[in-house]
Order: C-alpha cells, then structure tokens, then sequence
C-alpha cells in the first residue's frame, strides 16, 4: 500500500510503498477513507531517531476491514465506519490511563503517526478502545480532524464553565478555533475570534463568530472587547502556541474569567502567580483526553452536524502540505481521501 511516511534521514517527507499491517491483539484493521494533517504532525523531534520512516498522521477516519479474535464483541462490526484516538498499546484503565492514556503505568504506550505508524496510508490498524462509530450524518470525508482537533476544541469549550449567553473569546482562529466557535454557538455562548491573520478572522466569521478582532493591525482591540462584551470575555480558549497569544488573552478577561489553556508555547507562560490567588482568573487545559470522554464529543459533532472546512489533497503532496502549514498560508484543514 501507499503511506506518506516521515523520513528521520532524509528529514523530509517521502511516499513509500509498504507492507498493510495486520491487526494483532485488540486491534483492527481499518481501510483508511480520510487523515488530516495536524499542527501537531510537524512537531518531527518527537518521532524516533531510527532508519525506518514512520508513516505520518494521526487524525483518521475509515471503515472496519478486519477485526481480531481478542477484539470480537466489543459493538463493533467488519464495514463499521469508525474514527479513533492515536495512542495505543496502553491498558486504558490504569490510574494513569484515566487521566490520559501517555501516563499509562503499562509503559507501553506509542503515538501513531510519532512513535508508531499512524493514519497517512491506505491501511492502518488501532486499538478497539480507541474507536468509535461515526454519526450516521455526518459526512465521513469531513471526519478526519474531528478526532484531534474537533475533540480537544470541543473538551476546551465544554470545560469552560459557561453558560448560555456569556461571552468566549476564541485566540487562534485556525482550523481547531473555527470547530471551537461552531461548538461555542451551539453551546450557546457568545463568540468573539482573535487572531493575526485576517483570512482566519474571515472564516471564523463563516464558522459564528459574534465579532473578530486582529489583534496586530487593532491597537484598540482591548478596549473594543471589553466594550462589546460590558467588561472582557467570561473565557478564553487559546488555540495558538504563541506566546503572544497568551501574553495578549489577559488584558481582554473579565474579573473570575477561565483561562483554558490549549496551544502548547516553547517557553512557560507570562502568567501573575499572584494574579490566581487573588481569583483575577484561573487557568485550566484540555486536550484530545482519553477515549472514555470521546463519545460526548462525537455525539454533539453529530447533533449539530459540526465539521470543519477541508481543503482536499493528494497524497503525494504531503511535502507540500507540510511547507503550506508551516508558512501559515492554510486557511483549513488539509486532508486526503483514499
């Protein structure tokens, strides 16, 4: 089969053809119908220094080619349409596992698309604890991103401790801040995006946004924000791993405002200790989480029919691909269908 694999002596990107796995213990086989490329997939430090590429990816969709004996009777069926989380080989039930399944106590956790094969390839095997059925309305093809970006953006919003009506600033309005203002509106929430780049800003607009302000080019945004919403944001879920993203996201919360804390800076956050004990606001984080909390997630996706905007590619154009989301010239998600 074909697989975009990440090449460590090349350091680059390179189609290769390989070997279709097989399922082993717990696992199935799954026909890959779409992957998507993650931010998170040029973080290339984390993948092992070894000759052997590693097929890249770890947002996929797909449908049940092979079950193993171990994984019958689980609830699912050879032709299941399914997406999955990307860690596996761990026991998802240790004390570790529960809070999130790198710290499993197993030791034996691997990242697909990092320290395992992920989901760029015509086949790919994962781990029956991993999966979930798709809605049946949602459009597979457009499913990929929902499960990294569309789950982390979804746990960040959920956990905000909102209610209906109060104001949530959305900072970084790429791919994962667009899903982030569709679940915030169908929460309920009101929305404002902030972001450097107004192509972003556009389609956060497209994606609900309540107002879009760029933080670069607007010196009043500040006092803009805190006008519209009588005072700052009751949250703020920053998606950008700037560490002015951060830096700026204070100024605009109001007094007891949520920080939620998504995008992962290089250096420590500029951040008042004092600031937290006097209550100014608190800080929280979230992520892809653990499997057990995927399914509330999936089940609003489907609900409110929430699915990024994707921009169709080849898999041979992974190269270029992986260029265009580092120059920051991608509106959307990228994906490719098998």
């Amino acid at each position: 089969m074909k697989a975009a694999q990440w090449d460590n002596k090349l350091k680059k990107a390179v189609i290769n053809d390989v070997p279709i796995p097989v399922a082993g213990e717990g696992q199935f086989l799954v026909k890959i119908k779409s992957a998507s490329l993650c931010h998170s997939d040029l973080m290339m430090d984390m993948r092992p220094d070894t000759e052997k590429p590693v097929t890249l990816g770890h947002e996929g969709v797909g449908y049940i080619e092979k079950i193993h004996p171990s994984a019958e009777g689980k609830g699912f069926k050879v032709g299941d349409g399914i997406g999955f989380l990307y860690i596996i080989g761990c026991c998802f039930e240790c004390t570790g596992c529960l809070i999130h399944n790198l710290h499993c106590q197993k030791g034996t956790q691997l990242l697909q698309g990092f320290t395992a094969d992920g989901f760029f390839a015509e086949y790919a095997v994962v781990d029956w604890e991993n999966a979930i059925k798709l809605p049946g309305n949602l459009e597979i093809t457009r499913c990929a991103p929902l499960f990294c970006a569309g789950i982390t953006a979804f746990h960040a919003v959920d956990n905000c401790e909102l209610t209906p009506g109060q104001w949530l600033a959305v900072v970084g309005c790429g791919g994962l801040g667009q899903l982030g203002i569709q679940y915030a509106k169908a929460m309920g929430f009101k929305v404002l995006g902030i972001d450097i780049n107004d192509d972003m800003l556009e389609m956060s607009t497209k994606a609900g946004a309540d107002a879009v302000f760029n933080s670069r080019t607007n010196k009043n945004h500040v006092e803009e924000i805190k006008k519209l919403t009588g005072g700052g944001v009751d949250a703020a879920a920053v998606f950008s791993n700037a560490d002015a993203a951060y830096a700026g996201t204070i100024p605009v919360l109001r007094l007891g405002a949520v920080l939620m804390v998504i995008g992962l800076p290089i250096n420590p956050l500029p951040l008042s200790t004092y600031d937290l004990v006097v209550g100014k606001y608190k800080i929280k984080g979230d992520s892809t989480s653990i499997p057990q909390r995927m399914g509330k997630a999936i089940e609003f996706s489907g609900k409110h029919n929430i699915l990024p905007e994707i921009e169709y590619r080849k898999l041979e154009e992974m190269p270029q691909m992986i260029a265009d989301m580092k120059s920051g010239k991608v509106k959307t998600r990228m994906a490719v269908v098998f």
